[in-house]
């Protein structure tokens, strides 16, 4: 495929975004964030890196003086718990043995899958669900399992993993940029306190 072509179609598919949805992810994000609720996100492969990028951008991103930070925690960062898990007992459950002892009522599971059939996400979907978290799913291709599964779908719709991928990247960023929109005016709207105690 040609550079330009690439590019063509990665501009064609920013075009199919559902933003919709994104609006649905950040108010939950939000919602979630305000009552102390923790935010989990997996993934495989390209998807893992997105993961933990996504992880490092909700952890530090929104912060703003005096707003609540988020707690995040990417399921695809710690080796020796992945690999332990993956040899022990099998790789399909290396993120939902992670969330049996975590999860909460409340909590928020991210899963990123490109086909939308990686058995381990779509497992650590039903941890997450059983303890009444709420889910969202991030695919590509048809949606795959992973779509109907999860409380908040965000679906791109192509076959090419590599152009899924770039968009998914672009997604986790610009909510992580909207998160900090919404912490900033949070700040503002809190009164000042002017030096001699008088507001």
């Amino acid at each position: 495929m040609d550079v330009r072509v690439y590019f063509n179609t990665v501009q064609e598919l920013i075009n199919k975004v559902p933003f919709e949805a994104l609006d649905q992810v950040v108010e939950a994000l939000v919602s979630a964030n305000r009552a102390g609720q923790t935010v989990y996100i997996c993934g495989n492969g390209g998807s893992a890196a997105t993961a933990t990028h996504f992880g490092c951008d909700l952890a530090k991103r929104p912060i703003v003086a005096g707003q609540p930070r988020y707690r995040v925690v990417p399921l695809t960062d710690n080796n020796a718990l992945m690999t332990a898990l993956s040899n022990d007992i099998g790789y399909e459950v290396v993120f939902s043995e992670q969330l049996i002892p975590l999860v909460r009522k409340g909590d928020i599971l991210i899963g990123i899958s490109g086909s939308g059939n990686s058995k381990n996400v779509l497992k650590a979907v039903e941890v997450a669900k059983e303890a009444g978290a709420l889910t969202i799913g991030f695919s590509g291709y048809d949606g795959g399992k992973l779509a109907p599964a999860v409380d908040i779908s965000v679906h791109i719709p192509s076959f090419n993993m590599a152009m899924v991928e770039d968009i998914h990247l672009m997604l986790e960023h610009a909510i992580c940029e909207k998160l900090l929109a919404v912490n900033q005016e949070a700040a503002a709207a809190v009164p000042a306190v002017s030096s001699n105690g008088n507001h």
